[in-house]
């Protein structure tokens, strides 16, 4: 990873009502190209930048400010690619957001970014502004941004300072402002309670979508994140469900009577779900349209196929299978046809998972008693494990394709399963934080 610098910030975005909807609110010219972090496979010191706590317009925004402040903080910090300079180190307060910077100063400090603030609360309604600088060339980073919504959804608007920043530092799209569906896991490892859940990327606001009835397993956000699929044991045999979110309403998909459908997922366009279906000791790969519930079957092999995931553009497939007698990774067209074996390493794999941006493929690589999470080219080639553990699988991609998460798990009865997260260069490993055990986690799509 390398560090190019130039100038500009020409992003706009403001958040109009309840529904969270933004649209473009500027608060300042454009200037030309920005501060950049070019995202590459070597190891950087974190670029340093200061964040003085949001200026508060009045006593009823002190504390909202403060949280987005910490919130955006947390965001940058925790990419790995950012150092945050403590307040300790600053030579003098921001008290203004409109007072002219003195940009001495922060390089006294060798703060490479600033990003300045303000919030203003008025009744249950709030607005947030800030402006991102380049500090050594003296000038702000083309123009500002204004939020302006409901309190209750304060954070959301820090994700998407975070996210703001981190587009215009690094050139590519942020994943702040996003939410991962999970299972939810509680009790004793012999008597599990299982409940589909959705969270904040930083598991902040959970919210859990079943009772914990039935065993749920393997949901999968559709890629406009109004709906998940998800595999349910409510009539005693895996199946697999469709649910809205908003709404909570679900139906089972594919009722053909002696089977078990399973390892779901959505096309890229949504319209279309991929899963596996046992009958008879055999398991193939099938599609349904959503609309029609017309059911495809893509494999007919004596194996199991199973755990496919679509390309971006929709037009190929990877899935897991042993018909070369042990769990491989295959690519094959989307509509069916011939598999191409791309895993030749020693030991299994499994769950592989296509990245959004079509470069890579995650996949669980099982070998000598460990479990790794792993990324490979489309072809199989260029093969890097970024993590190792006693168990690590099911991979999911953010949504700009440089940060994965997991599952991972310790030895041990009381061990309860939790989710963590590492970017694609293998650094920056850490665990989510979730209320109790969490697995099998699905990154949803950027919220509009």
């Amino acid at each position: 990873m390398t560090i190019v610098r130039s100038l500009a910030f020409a992003l706009g975005l403001a958040l109009a009502g309840p529904a969270a909807v933004f649209t473009p609110a500027f608060l300042s010219p454009a200037q030309a190209a920005p501060l950049r972090l070019q995202l590459t496979q070597g190891v950087i010191e974190p670029m340093p930048y200061a964040l003085p706590t949001f200026i508060a317009d009045g006593p009823a925004a002190q504390q909202v400010a403060s949280s987005i402040t910490q919130v955006v903080a947390s965001d940058l910090s925790g990419t790995g690619l950012f150092r945050q300079i403590p307040a300790s180190a600053f030579i003098a307060p921001v008290t203004s957001f409109d007072a002219p910077i003195r940009f001495a100063d922060w390089k006294t400090i060798n703060a490479q970014a600033l990003i300045t603030g303000a919030v203003s609360v008025q009744g249950d309604k709030v607005v947030v502004k800030f402006r991102l600088y380049d500090v050594f060339s003296g000038a702000p980073l083309g123009d500002g941004l204004q939020f302006a919504g409901p309190v209750a959804i304060w954070r959301r608007m820090a994700h998407k300072v975070a996210d703001a920043v981190y587009s215009r530092i690094t050139g590519e799209s942020g994943y702040f402002d996003s939410r991962v569906a999970y299972i939810s896991v509680s009790g004793p490892k012999g008597a599990r309670v299982r409940r589909l859940a959705v969270m904040d990327y930083d598991g902040a606001n959970p919210s859990y979508l079943t009772n914990g009835g039935s065993i749920v397993l393997a949901p999968h956000f559709s890629p406009d994140g109004k709906s998940i699929i998800y595999v349910s044991y409510e009539s005693g045999f895996p199946h697999v469900y469709l649910m809205d979110v908003a709404t909570r309403q679900q139906r089972r998909l594919d009722d053909q009577p002696g089977t078990m459908t399973f390892a779901p997922r959505f096309s890229p366009n949504g319209q279309t779900v991929i899963y596996s279906l046992e009958q008879a000791g055999n398991t193939d790969l099938f599609t349904m349209n959503l609309a029609t519930g017309q059911s495809t079957r893509l494999t007919n092999d004596p194996s199991i196929d199973t755990a496919p995931s679509y390309s971006s553009d929709g037009s190929k497939i990877v899935f897991e299978s042993d018909r070369s007698g042990q769990q491989q990774i295959y690519v094959m067209p989307a509509s069916g046809g011939t598999a191409t074996r791309i895993s030749f390493g020693p030991g299994k794999y499994a769950t592989p998972v296509w990245s959004p941006r079509g470069d890579l493929i995650a996949f669980t690589k099982q070998d000598q008693g460990r479990f790794y999470i792993g990324v490979m080219k489309p072809d199989g080639s260029d093969e890097r494990l970024l993590t190792a553990s006693f168990l690590d699988e099911g991979p999911t991609w953010a949504p700009n394709g440089r940060v994965i998460m997991f599952t991972r798990e310790a030895p041990g009865e009381a061990s309860l399963p939790q989710i963590y997260s590492v970017d694609i260069s293998g650094r920056n490993l850490k665990e989510v934080s979730t209320q109790g055990g969490a697995s099998d986690p699905s990154w949803g799509p950027l919220l509009p």
